[in-house]
C-alpha cells in the first residue's frame, strides 16, 4: 500500500534521497577510476558506445543519444567530437534534414567497447555487487524500478 501524498518529504524520505545520491556518487566514482587505471576512457565513452551498437538502425541523432545516456552529458557535441576524433564514432548526414546528422559506431568503437566491458563488469561487482547479497539486490532492484 502506497503512504498517503503530501507536499512534504518524510525524514526517511530526505534520507533515502541523500543516500542514493551519495551512493550513485561513490559507485560511479569508483568505476571511473577503475576505468582510469586500466589506461580506458570514461564512462561516458562506454555509454556512447553501448547505445550506439545497441540500437537497431546502427545509427542515432545526438539529442536520440543524450536522452538514453546513464550519464548526463550536458555537451555531447563535445562528446561526439573527441570520441570521432579517435576513430570510434562516425558521424552521418540524416537525409530527412540537410542540417542534421547521425552517429554511428564503427569496428574501432566496438573493439574498444569490448575491451572496455571486463573492467567496468568487475567494477560493477566490486563496488556494487559484492556489498549486498542477491536477495537483497533483487529488492533493491525492485524498489529502484518504483522511481523508473
Amino acid at each position: 500500500m502506497m503512504p498517503a501524498m503530501t507536499n512534504k518529504p518524510s525524514d526517511m524520505t530526505i534520507t533515502a534521497w541523500a543516500r542514493l545520491l551519495k551512493a550513485q556518487a561513490k559507485a560511479l566514482d569508483a568505476v571511473e577510476s577503475d576505468l582510469k587505471a586500466k589506461g580506458l576512457p570514461p564512462l561516458a565513452w562506454y555509454d556512447v558506445l553501448l547505445e550506439l551498437k545497441r540500437e537497431e538502425s546502427g545509427t542515432l541523432r545526438p539529442l536520440e543519444l543524450e536522452k538514453r545516456l546513464l550519464l548526463k552529458q550536458h555537451n555531447v557535441s563535445r562528446l561526439i567530437d573527441r570520441m570521432e576524433h579517435k576513430n570510434l564514432i562516425k558521424r552521418l548526414p540524416f537525409a530527412q534534414d540537410g542540417r542534421g546528422q547521425l552517429v554511428a559506431i564503427t569496428d574501432q568503437g566496438q573493439e574498444l567497447l569490448r575491451r572496455m566491458w571486463p573492467t567496468y563488469r568487475a567494477s560493477i561487482q566490486e563496488h556494487v555487487g559484492s556489498k549486498l547479497h542477491d536477495s537483497d539486490m533483487t529488492k533493491l532492484a525492485a524498489l529502484l524500478q518504483h522511481l523508473l
